[in-house]
């Protein structure tokens, strides 16, 4: 019997669940004012601050991890990696803390497992990191042979929620062509070919805008800030992905807060969650076109897809691509997390490692 901490954190929340042999006996999510966040500059800061969090919630649970076999965190940003599960060690945490391969939140998780498993003797864990990179060669390019375009999206989620959907319909996974809108703290859209997801929107630094990430900016306007001499490197990647998209707009990334401004009359509110939605729907269709218009449906999952209101303004906007939009609101991080761990600690051959 293997007992399982999973730590999902993400751009305003800490989700957390405890697995006993395949099962999971409790979860939760601890939820991070915008206001608090803001203290820290540079998304590392936030370690101790969210380390706290999660350690107080786990004592107010009476979780103790230090009994468990693995801690299993939402993968970070090291160089372009394939798929599956992976041993957290010095080497990814270097390359994380480089900051060379993108800046997320879930970057924290991976130093808050290794040191929970240091002190533990568990086995740290995470599996289908958002730089899994299973892109074609020609999605690779951007127009700029110094800046091609990277894998960096919300892979672990993607994966799990399309071979869910190849499970309900009774398809094998490898045999669907799918495309994957995930609608959270972040927005990313991939196309699933054959088993590969061959490519993806920037969930850091392009496609839509969303809670704290400016998605897609004009180029010029971007350069002639980064040199008008008021703004520091840090600065200027915080705006990009920590303060920009609907907290740069309205001080606030919370759907759920926004959506009440929006019912309480806030006509500013209202017109920048369209907007978002407006890019979202437009990321959508470019994308439809890698698969040529023919696939077998459109799947919308993440933490946004529970809000109908939004849904339904996405199917408006879509439906002529096809009636087949499937939603699964929230996301099946945790699980896929969890059930990668498990078949890494059974197999611990499949286990790989950075080095």
């Amino acid at each position: 019997m293997k007992k399982l901490l999973i730590i999902n954190i993400g751009s305003t929340s800490s989700k957390l669940s405890y697995y006993n042999d395949r099962t999971c006996e409790w979860k939760t999510t601890v939820n991070h004012p915008v206001e608090d966040l803001k203290k820290y500059p540079e998304i590392l800061e936030q370690y101790d601050y969210r380390y706290e969090a999660i350690c107080n919630t786990l004592k107010e649970a009476n979780i103790d991890y230090m009994e468990m076999d693995a801690i299993v965190s939402r993968g970070g940003h090291t160089r372009p990696i394939k798929g599956g599960t992976y041993l957290i060690n010095d080497v990814m945490m270097a390359e994380i803390k480089t900051g060379n391969f993108g800046r997320h939140p879930c970057d924290i998780g991976v130093y808050i497992a290794a040191q929970m498993a240091k002190e533990s003797g568990a086995m740290p864990l995470t599996v289908d990191p958002p730089v899994t990179d299973e892109l074609t060669p020609i999605a690779r390019y951007s127009g700029l042979p110094e800046a091609p375009r990277k894998s960096q999206f919300h892979a672990l989620n993607h994966r799990a929620i399309a071979k869910r959907y190849a499970e309900e319909v009774g398809k094998p996974y490898d045999s669907l062509r799918l495309i994957g809108v995930h609608i959270g703290g972040g927005t990313t859209v991939a196309v699933h070919k054959d088993g590969q997801m061959v490519d993806a929107s920037n969930g850091l630094y392009g496609g839509p805008f969303s809670g704290n990430r400016t998605g897609d900016v004009p180029g010029d306007t971007l350069v002639k800030m980064c040199f008008s001499g008021k703004y520091t490197e840090k600065e200027m990647m915080s705006k990009l992905n920590g303060t920009g998209g609907l907290t740069a707009y309205l001080n606030e990334s919370d759907i759920r807060v926004i959506l009440g401004r929006i019912e309480a009359g806030d006509a500013l509110a209202a017109e920048v969650l369209d907007a978002m939605i407006y890019q979202i729907c437009k990321e959508i269709g470019a994308f439809s076109t890698v698969l040529k218009g023919v696939f077998d449906a459109i799947i919308i999952s993440g933490g946004i897809a529970n809000s109908s209101l939004i849904v339904d303004k996405i199917k408006e906007s879509i439906g002529f691509l096809g009636s087949n939009i499937i939603v699964y609101p929230g996301e099946e991080e945790m699980e896929a997390l969890a059930f990668g761990a498990f078949e890494g600690l059974e197999r611990q051959d499949i286990i790989k490692v950075l080095s």
